[in-house]
C-alpha cells in the first residue's frame, strides 16, 4: 500500500490531498517530522522546569481565564479538561470525507515542530487515519477564531478514549474501537490540548473539499454548457480566441478554448445560423465561467498556504527560545476566501439555470418544454422550477459569513472570523451547483435530440451515448425525480 509521508520539508498541495484520498494512501511521519516534534516537546519540558513566569494555556487558564495560574501537578488535567469542555458541537455530523481531510491537515500542521505535542499524540492521529477510525464531528460550534475549537475537540476526543467514531460504516464509542484495534489512548501533557484544538483544520478541510469539487465542476460546466449551446443551435464566433486575447483574463481564455474543443466537429454547429447573436447565458460563458475559474485559482492559492502553516497557539520556537501567544488560529484569510468561492460557484449554477430556461422556452425550433405534445405533457417544465429553487437557495447562502463577528470569552476573543460558517455554507452551495449542472445536462440532452439527424461533436455524442444508458429520452410525461437523481449520479461519476 502506498504511503504519503508527512514532512515539514515537503509542502503538501491540493493535488497531493486529492491523490491521498482517491488512492486510499496511508500516512506516515517522515524522520524530519519526528525529530522536530520530539525536539520541540523536549524544549518545552526544559523550559517549564526552569521558568517561573506563566505561559498562556500551558500553566494558565484559557481565554478570559488566562490570568488564573494552574499548579504543575494539574497541567495534564488542564489539557484533558480543555478537550472535554470544548466538545460542544451540534447540528449535522461532518461527512466522513471532510473528517479524513481534517485528520490529514491536523497531522501536517503538527509535523512542523512548533506545537510541543508528544510524538505519540501525532502518531496516534496517524493510526486513526490509517485504520479508518473517523471521529464523529459536528458542523456547528466554531467561530473560526481561537481555531475551530469545538469541531477539533470532537476530532481529538478519541485520543483520550472518549467520544464516538465512525468505523467500518457504523458509529461506536471510541474506547471500544481503540481496544478492538489494540491502540493505546494518550495521556496529554502540558500544552497538548491547546495544540490539538487551536487551528483551522475544520474550515480548512471543508475548503479543500470545496476546491477539489470546484475544480472538477469548472470543467463540467464547460462541457455541459457546450451541449446546451449546440442544443440551442448557438453560434461559435463568441468563443474564437482573438476576441478573448484582447481581454485576456486567464479563466476567460481557458473557457473559450474548452467550449471550442468540446464542440469540435459538430454538424449542428457548422450549419448556417439564422440568429445574429445568442443570449448572454450562452455567449458569455467565457466571461462568467472564466471569472469563476480565476476565483477558484485565487482561493486555491490561499488554501495551499494554509495547508502548510502552523495555526495553533501559543507557538513554540526552540531556536529562538520563545513561546509566543499570537493569532495564527484566526480564520480570516479562509473566511474571506470561502465566501468568495461560494459566490463564484453560485454564479456557475445561476447561468446554468438560465440556459435551462432558454432551452424549454419553445424557441429556436425546439418544442415548448422539450416534449413532443406540450399541453397534454408538461415535459421539462418543472425541472426548471427545481433549478430556480436551488439557484435562489444558493443566493441566500451567499450572504458573506466573514462580515460578521460576535464577541466571546468575556471580551478576550472580541473579533472572530466566522470562517467555519463560511465553510459549511460554501459546501452546500457547491453541492447545489452539481445538482444544477445535472439538471442542465438532462435538459440539453433532451433538446439535442430535436436536432436529429444532425450530430454534435464526437466528444459530445460519446457523452450522450453514455448518458442515454441511464437516462432515456422523454417521450411522454413520467415521474421525473428519479431521472434527476440518475442525472446527478452520472455527473458525479463522469470521468473528466
Amino acid at each position: 500500500m502506498n504511503t504519503h509521508f508527512v514532512s515539514p520539508q515537503q509542502p503538501i498541495s491540493l493535488e497531493d490531498i486529492r491523490r491521498i484520498l482517491d488512492t486510499n494512501m496511508v500516512l506516515g511521519l517522515s524522520d524530519a517530522a519526528k525529530q522536530q516534534i520530539v525536539a520541540c516537546r523536549q524544549y518545552l519540558d526544559r523550559k517549564m522546569a526552569s521558568q517561573k513566569e506563566p505561559i498562556y494555556g500551558i500553566n494558565t487558564g484559557f481565554g478570559s481565564l488566562c490570568n488564573v495560574i494552574i499548579p504543575d501537578d494539574e497541567l495534564g488535567q488542564l489539557q484533558t479538561n480543555l478537550v472535554m469542555s470544548h466538545a460542544c458541537g451540534m447540528g449535522d455530523e461532518v461527512p466522513v470525507e471532510i473528517v479524513r481531510i481534517m485528520l490529514i491537515l491536523k497531522i501536517q500542521s503538527l509535523s512542523y515542530g512548533k506545537s510541543a505535542v508528544q510524538l505519540s499524540t501525532v502518531e496516534r492521529l496517524v493510526d486513526m487515519y490509517n485504520h479508518k477510525i473517523y471521529p464523529i464531528v459536528y458542523q456547528q460550534g466554531s467561530l473560526g477564531a481561537s481555531g475551530d475549537l469545538s469541531p477539533l475537540a470532537h476530532l481529538c476526543l478519541p485520543l483520550l478514549g472518549m467520544g464516538e467514531v465512525n468505523y467500518q460504516g457504523n458509529k461506536y464509542p471510541a474506547a471500544k474501537v481503540f481496544k478492538e484495534i489494540g491502540l493505546e489512548t494518550i495521556t496529554l501533557k502540558s500544552k497538548e490540548g491547546l495544540a490539538l484544538l487551536n487551528g483551522t483544520q475544520f474550515m480548512g478541510a471543508y475548503g479543500v473539499w470545496c476546491l477539489l469539487k470546484s475544480i472538477r465542476l469548472n470543467v463540467l460546466a464547460d462541457l455541459v454548457g457546450a451541449v446546451s449551446l449546440d442544443a440551442f443551435d448557438g453560434r461559435i464566433e463568441p468563443f474564437k480566441d482573438h476576441i478573448h486575447l484582447i481581454r485576456p483574463h486567464k479563466g476567460q481564455l481557458q473557457t473559450a478554448r474548452a467550449i471550442r474543443e468540446n464542440l469540435s466537429g459538430s454538424e449542428i454547429l457548422a450549419r448556417h445560423k439564422v440568429q445574429v447573436q445568442d443570449p448572454y447565458s450562452f455567449r458569455c460563458m467565457p466571461q462568467v465561467h472564466g471569472a469563476t475559474k480565476d476565483t477558484t485559482a485565487y482561493v486555491s492559492s490561499v488554501f495551499e498556504t494554509e495547508l502548510n502553516s502552523v495555526t495553533d497557539n501559543p507557538t513554540v520556537f526552540p531556536e529562538e527560545d520563545e513561546v509566543i501567544s499570537g493569532g495564527n488560529f484566526h480564520g480570516q484569510p479562509l473566511a474571506l476566501a470561502l465566501d468568495f468561492l461560494a459566490i463564484a460557484m453560485a454564479e456557475l449554477g445561476n447561468i446554468s439555470e438560465r440556459r435551462v430556461y432558454q432551452l424549454i422556452s419553445g424557441i429556436r425550433n425546439l418544442p415548448a418544454f422539450l416534449v413532443a405534445k406540450p399541453g397534454l405533457n408538461s415535459g421539462f417544465m418543472i425541472p426548471q422550477y427545481t433549478a430556480a429553487s436551488i439557484v435562489s437557495q444558493n443566493k441566500q447562502w451567499c450572504t458573506p459569513a466573514s462580515i460578521d463577528s460576535i464577541v466571546s470569552s468575556n471580551g478576550q476573543e472580541d473579533h472572530v472570523s466566522m470562517g467555519a460558517n463560511a465553510a459549511t455554507k460554501c459546501f452546500k452551495v457547491i453541492e447545489n451547483v452539481e445538482r444544477l449542472l445535472a439538471i442542465e445536462l438532462m435538459n440539453a440532452s433532451q433538446a439535442i435530440e430535436f436536432r436529429r439527424p444532425l450530430k454534435s461533436s464526437p466528444k459530445i455524442e460519446s457523452l450522450l451515448a453514455s448518458y442515454r444508458k441511464l437516462i432515456p429520452f422523454v417521450q411522454d410525461d413520467k415521474i421525473m425525480y428519479q431521472e434527476l437523481e440518475a442525472s446527478l449520479q452520472f455527473v458525479k461519476t463522469l470521468s473528466l
